[in-house]
């Protein structure tokens, strides 16, 4: 058994606490280890800022039930258990675009593939993709960019969500954006920002929005609109409960691992959530419309036929993850690709323009929203009091301070001016046809798993450029309402501008021009949208709760399923979405009771049941599903005379074939008891081997053939209601009546479910029954 492991420097008790090895997770569903093995009912591909939350969600929503087992397979290592920000400067961040970039021009310098350059400071950073832009990469961790992420974090407008499904945007302004801001803090707005700066900022802002000095500034309601929605918790919603700085997504998925931990007394085999770092997910592979198979660094793992696999990497290794593994017949993944245009201006201005402060300055946190066209933008303002040689108003904004000298420092500042950031952040619109300049696209260039990469193209258009100039334009206009007439200057770089006192806004672009304030397209973390949803198969990659029109056991999880992709942060959304997935594939897994029906399958075992013959039934995903060879699970617990029975069934091929077994008496190990003495409810849409009706869906095998085949195409889930009165059976199927038989063999006997042949999968659940 692995123990506790020590490094040159370090014990590492939490992550043997809350991580599991790839054996172990694997050994965990092998039943000829132990009986009481089972398969994992949910994989998530990818531990970072959105699988991490997803599989934590799921798992508190399954608490009660227990019916889902959670693996988690993260390609890094467990590196951090909080925000970065909220421990000690440790140096981790990204190198940043223009670093990586050289880094890879030094690597090939040096003779080396460009691929993989591994700068000190750069520990799980990496960019696994082509591209003229400049990217950060992807954070190879635990968490990912969560531990990473800047903590503004607006909500989509109205405005902002007309290219998304109704249902979708119901649910996300009625309950799943409140409960989004509830986890990431941001339901206690500004609860730490205040003071004599911040009000006097905020009231110079409103006067100019109220004043229509600031052109394409969207009208608010009250002040309160300004307040910055920070992801940052700093007052406790009740006494004794403890506040939490910046939010990332490891919390979230510790506090579950250890709760999996102590429910199952340490048992692998009992855990409904395991998390396996250092395994990079190369493919999956499909079994006729499922995926049956996930390739790894590490091995395989098998997905049983009702289990979900949810892919929750970065939008670009999501959809490289897609384009390797999943069927594309309208070519629609890697279309719609969209980043944030991004543009950062700093200005000083003396503190005696707004009346008298005091000496300590606190931090000031202000919001603007905007819209130019149809294109929306946001202004993050951040403001301090700072000393002479300081650049960054956001220093003390959003880390802890242990050390109360340095609090002291600055609560002592006697510096004369205010430092003023503000920073643009505008969407892309995205185009979701084929000509699309923004776009992920096989790349025949091969990573380290011989596996393709990508190529990303990503540009803006002549609309994103005049939006960009209009956000770039309101920052001025912003700038001087701020000035209030009075002199102030502008920070570019390490020289500060004169602005002589009462200057146009329009005039600071001919001293700082615009081009020159703007970052890279792709140094904002904010890729989007291109396994966009919809609820058209033809228009859309996934549908409305991120599944995959084409491949119905796989799922998409965050920005990459946003339509469009507004000027706010991600976060905020990709949580709330996140949520709504995992609310729905735990509903889809729980059984809705009717009156006067009793269940006889629990969902999470094979209890009250038997098999006979070959083959086995799998539990997976609240379902009960066929393998191996002919064969009958048959219910032990009761004998039925007079019932109905309804029950759920979902085929994976075209030719799969199973059937459900009525009034059969007590078959031992021998399953053909059931085909000779009760009566079998056919399931085979082909009617093998000779295609007569009498073998068909809806058929009473051998002797009533039904009306018409009424099953749904292979991968969507079907419905029988079967009632049996006497010697009358009645067969419903998806609502509509196939078959009308009279029989002759006996009034009473049990329920089972047939395994035909190896290679068939057929899945079944919600089997309930109700006495007449």
């Amino acid at each position: 058994m692995l123990k506790t492991e020590s490094t040159t420097f370090t014990k590492d008790a939490l992550g043997r606490y809350f991580c599991n090895t790839f054996s172990e997770a694997n050994d965990s569903t092998n039943t000829a280890l132990r009986a009481d093995a089972r398969p994992f009912d949910i994989i998530v591909i990818g531990g970072g800022s959105f699988g991490a939350a997803i599989a934590e969600q799921i798992f508190q929503l399954d608490e009660q039930a227990k019916r889902h087992r959670v693996l988690v397979l993260e390609g890094g290592a467990f590196l951090l258990p909080e925000h970065t920000q909220n421990l000690p400067n440790l140096g981790l961040n990204s190198a940043g675009a223009s670093s990586i970039a050289q880094l890879i021009t030094d690597d090939l310098n040096q003779g080396g593939t460009g691929k993989h350059p591994l700068p000190a400071r750069n520990e799980v950073w990496g960019l696994p993709w082509h591209s003229s832009q400049k990217f950060p990469g992807l954070a190879y961790c635990l968490g990912g960019r969560s531990l990473y992420w800047g903590g503004w974090s607006p909500q989509l407008i109205a405005s902002e969500l007309t290219q998304w499904p109704a249902d979708v945007v119901t649910d996300l302004q009625t309950t799943q954006f409140a409960k989004a801001k509830s986890q990431l803090g941001t339901d206690l707005t500004n609860d730490f920002i205040f003071g004599p700066l911040h009000q006097a900022l905020k009231t110079r802002l409103a006067a100019g929005v109220q004043q229509s000095k600031i052109t394409d500034a969207l009208p608010v309601s009250s002040d309160e609109e300004f307040e910055a929605p920070l992801a940052v918790q700093s007052a406790p919603p009740r006494s004794g409960f403890f506040p939490f700085n910046k939010f990332s997504s490891v919390p979230l998925l510790l506090e579950a691992a250890r709760k999996a931990y102590n429910e199952s007394g340490g048992d692998d085999f009992k855990k409904r959530l395991m998390v396996v770092p250092n395994c990079h997910v190369i493919k999956m592979v499909r079994d006729g419309s499922r995926v049956s198979k996930i390739q790894t660094s590490l091995g395989d793992i098998a997905v049983q036929a009702n289990a979900s696999v949810i892919i929750a990497l970065g939008t670009i290794e999501s959809t490289r993850l897609a384009l390797l593994s999943l069927p594309n017949p309208q070519g629609l993944m890697g279309r719609n690709l969209m980043a944030h245009l991004r543009s950062n201006l700093t200005i000083r201005i003396p503190r005696t323009a707004f009346g008298t402060l005091p000496n300590e300055l606190q931090a000031s946190a202000l919001f603007l929203k905007g819209k130019h066209g149809n294109g929306h933008f946001h202004l993050q303002i951040t403001a301090a009091g700072l000393g002479p040689n300081q650049a960054n108003p956001e220093v003390e904004l959003f880390r802890k301070m242990p050390d109360v000298d340095g609090l002291e420092a600055f609560k002592n500042l006697t510096d004369q001016h205010v430092l003023i950031t503000l920073r643009g952040i505008g969407e892309m619109i995205g185009d979701k046809s084929a000509a699309a300049l923004s776009k992920v696209l096989p790349d025949p260039d091969l990573d380290e798993f011989q596996t393709k990469r990508v190529i990303v193209n990503l540009k803006t258009t002549p609309t994103d450029d005049t939006l960009w100039e209009a956000m770039d334009t309101a920052a001025d206009e912003v700038a001087t309402v701020f000035a209030n007439g009075q002199a102030f200057e502008i920070l570019a770089g390490n020289t500060l501008l004169a602005v002589p006192a009462a200057t146009p806004a329009s005039q600071l672009a001919t001293l700082l021009p615009h081009a020159q304030r703007r970052d890279g397209l792709g140094t904002t973390h904010h890729e989007t949208g291109t396994l966009w949803m919809g609820t058209d198969p033809t228009q859309s990659v996934t549908d409305t709760i991120g599944r995959f029109h084409q491949t119905p056991n796989v799922y998409a999880a965050g920005p990459a399923i946003f339509p469009t992709i507004g000027s706010p942060n991600p976060m905020l959304t990709g949580i709330a979405m996140t949520r709504r997935t995992a609310a729905a594939i735990i509903q889809q897994a729980t059984p809705v009771m009717q009156t006067g029906f009793a269940s006889i399958f629990d969902g999470r075992s094979l209890s009250g049941w038997q098999m006979a013959g070959a083959g086995r039934f799998i539990v997976a995903g609240g379902t009960l599903e066929t393998e191996g060879g002919l064969g009958l699970l048959w219910y032990t617990l009761q004998q039925f005379s007079d019932f109905i029975l309804r029950l759920d069934w979902q085929a994976t091929h075209a030719d799969d074939n199973t059937g459900i077994f009525l009034r059969f008496p007590n078959p031992g190990n021998d399953p053909f008891v059931a085909v000779n003495q009760g009566y079998e409810i056919q399931i085979d849409d082909l009617g093998q081997p000779d295609g007569n009706p009498i073998h068909q869906t809806g058929a009473v095998y051998s002797f009533a053939a039904p009306n018409r085949v009424a099953s749904r195409p292979v991968g969507e889930w079907n419905t029988y209601e079967i009632q049996v009165s006497g010697q009358q059976y009645k067969i419903t199927l998806n609502g509509e009546l196939v078959t009308s038989f009279t029989g002759n063999r006996g009034l009473q006997g049990h329920i089972g479910l047939q395994n035909h042949h190896a290679g068939s999968r057929i899945a079944f659940r919600n089997l309930q029954v109700k006495a007449l």
